[in-house]
């Protein structure tokens, strides 16, 4: 029995014993199959705290440092180890090279929303440029919260995060796009206020949204029409409330496109202050501008029988008329209509209702009354049948044919009276000198009718709108071919006369007088002197005077000038292929200025020694007939005795040959000058 029980209790002390060996070997069994620790941040920063740490990626150095100072204070630096981002990471060093971080395993919400914007499409389509969330937000290893002032996406830095793209011209060309709207946001009232220090304006997430951000043309999008109301209503709730309970924001809640949101009148990017007066809100730029652009032509009529022209109408009142003068205290469309408010006549509580009219108008007119204010504004507007536009009507119609009779049969009468003064006149002078022979009166003749002809085809194209345009009611083709068949007669006359002044006596005779000569020079002077009274010696002139020889070689410049330059404008196609384009874009300038220059020239130069010269009146007659009076010629071209010997010959040629037959006295004593 002994033997039994001892033989049991060895039994039980080697399961025992083989237990406890079992479980003290458990643990160190496990850790042999436990994987090895991750490394910690100051494990990862022996290596990545170089900040010559660098690698090569696809020719370009790329640099591994990070800066543990400004990582510890980061966001990311303050919850999160390296490896938690860095997940595939399992010792340090490691040999392979990380799997790029992915923001979505913490942000998987701003992530969806990003692969919705408008930014991760354009990357999916190849704009490998377009932004990410380290563009905005900054390296993973210095991000810093929106709240913090040295944060990229911080409200005082979040235009010129948004610009550091945006704001590149060569950047946005490269998709298509333009830098001018943040150029336009920096000058805005809102870029300024942000720049001011100010952290309630708007800034580029507060319209367009930060992670989702879609095009205009997007229902969703904070920025598509129909969504600006609201999106504006972010910090302008109360003026948001007054709009769309106006007649614009009532079409906007019905859906009309047509009808305008706060980005319509105000601007998008460029918004400023309604007295800033480059400002699209300004009052000298509401009716000219920005109610013009729907208000004024027919669009409106067409689609909503709403009156159009009420720009040009207001325009041409007392108030419109003080505006283009500079007026900053007249009333302009919103003063009488509202702002945001802006109702019907037809609803009580518009500012142009009938009941409202007295209290309107009071704003600018002081005891104004009920009949005051039932004056119209619009002054040219369709007259109605009531009695006042009745009897203006009638006014209207009795004045244009009373101006019409009566300024009409002033003109004939004077006209009679002015040809018989100057027939009268013209005959008093019995003496005269060939001043332009038959062939120089017919080249002037073409030449001013082609000049004129000219100058107001040319113009008519230049302003539309002017006088000119009115006067020459034709389509535009037929003012085409006038204006270049005047151009052509031009160019004839030139060559014309190119051939005259070197094959006749009588051109190369012109051509010797015109050319310049030291003695012009002193001549200006001289009349200048005798002109102010400062001398008593009255200069003296030969065949030309400096004025005219100055007027003629003006004449043969300006002549080669428009010739060529509206030869290159004519044959635009052929001279583009053969130059670069903005060669025309020179030629167009200088035959528009050219122009201008040689229309003012004729009347401030030409017309005084032709109309205006008290010694000439009514005119000088030698563009018609060729002559001047004696009298006049030996004034004015003393030093001429050639001319003025031809004269004499040429009256006793005339007279003489009978007088001196009776009177035995031969021809040659009488030719002298007088």
């Amino acid at each position: 029995m002994a033997a039994r029980l001892a033989k049991e209790r060895c039994h039980d002390s080697l399961v025992l014993a083989l237990f406890l060996l079992l479980f003290t070997a458990l643990p160190s069994m496990g850790q042999s199959r436990r994987a090895p620790p991750k490394p910690t941040n100051e494990e990862c920063l022996v290596c990545h705290g170089d900040a010559g740490l660098a690698t090569e990626r696809e020719g370009k150095p790329v640099s591994l440092a990070v800066d543990a100072d400004k990582f510890k204070v980061s966001m990311h630096g303050s919850i999160l180890a390296c490896v938690d981002c860095h997940a595939d990471v399992k010792s340090s060093p490691h040999e392979a090279r990380p799997a790029k971080v992915d923001c979505s395993t913490c942000h998987a919400e701003q992530q969806s929303a990003y692969d919705r914007s408008y930014h991760a499409k354009a990357i999916k389509a190849g704009n490998l440029k377009a932004a990410t969330c380290v563009d905005c937000h900054g390296g993973p290893h210095e991000l810093l919260a929106a709240s913090d002032p040295k944060a990229r996406v911080n409200h005082a830095n979040l235009a010129v995060t948004c610009g550091s793209c945006h704001g590149q011209k060569f950047v946005m060309e490269a998709s298509g796009q333009s830098a001018q709207p943040y150029l336009s946001y920096q000058q805005s009232v809102h870029g300024r206020a942000v720049a001011a220090g100010s952290e309630k304006a708007a800034v580029c997430t507060d319209c367009h949204g930060s992670h989702e951000i879609l095009q205009a043309s997007d229902a969703k999008s904070p920025i598509f029409k129909f969504n600006v109301p609201q999106t504006c209503a972010k910090c302008h709730k109360d003026v948001e409330q007054e709009f769309m309970q106006s007649i614009h924001g009532q079409a906007v809640a019905r859906g009309n496109g047509q009808a305008p949101v706060c980005t319509d009148c105000h601007g998008i990017h460029s918004i400023k202050a309604h007295l800033d007066p480059t400002s699209s809100v300004s009052s000298q730029n509401l009716a000219k501008i920005t109610c013009a652009r729907c208000h004024e032509g027919v669009r409106l009529s067409d689609e909503f029988g709403v009156e159009g022209a009420r720009a040009t109408t207001y325009l041409e009142s007392y108030h419109g008329l003080a505006s283009k003068l500079g007026s900053k205290v007249v009333a302009n469309c919103a003063s009488c209509h509202g702002v945001h408010n802006i109702l019907p006549s037809g609803d009580s509580r518009s500012t142009i209702n009938r009941a409202n009219l007295v209290k309107t108008c009071g704003q600018c007119h002081p005891g104004v009354n009920e009949k005051f204010a039932l004056g119209k504004v619009h002054v040219d507007a369709p007259l109605s049948a009531d009695t006042g536009s009745i009897a203006v009507r009638w006014i209207r119609k009795f004045y244009l044919g009373m101006i019409l009779m009566v300024i009409g049969a002033m003109l004939v009468h004077n006209v009679i009276i002015w040809r018989r003064k100057a027939i009268a006149r013209r005959k008093a002078h019995l003496r005269t000198v060939i001043r332009m022979t038959q062939p120089q009166r017919w080249q002037h003749i073409l030449l001013f009718t082609s000049f004129f002809v000219l100058v107001f085809t040319g113009f008519a194209l230049k302003f539309p709108d002017s006088w000119f345009g009115t006067v020459l009611a034709m389509s535009e083709r037929v003012r085409g071919w006038a204006h270049r068949t005047a151009g052509v007669v031009l160019i004839g006359v030139g060559v014309y006369h190119l051939f005259y002044v070197a094959l006749s006596r009588d051109g190369r005779r012109m051509l010797a007088d015109f050319l310049p000569e030291p003695k012009d020079a002193t001549d200006v002077w001289t009349t200048m002197r005798y002109n102010l009274g400062l001398s008593a010696e009255k200069p003296e002139f030969r065949r030309f005077t400096y004025a005219e020889k100055a007027e003629y070689w003006a004449l043969v410049w300006g002549l080669i000038v428009m010739a060529g330059t509206g030869i290159m404008l004519w044959a635009k196609v052929s001279f583009g292929n053969l130059l670069p384009r903005w060669w025309l874009d020179i030629a167009t300038a200088i035959h528009f200025y050219e122009a201008i220059l040689a229309s003012l020239a004729i009347v401030v130069w030409h017309f005084y020694q032709v109309f205006l010269d008290p010694d000439v009146y009514p005119m000088n007659w030698a563009w018609w007939d060729g002559k001047m009076s004696f009298d006049h010629y030996s004034e004015e071209h003393g030093l001429d005795s050639k001319t003025l010997l031809d004269a004499v010959e040429s009256e006793h040629k005339e007279l003489l040959p009978e007088e001196a037959a009776d009177e035995n006295v031969p021809v040659s004593e009488h030719r002298s000058v007088e």
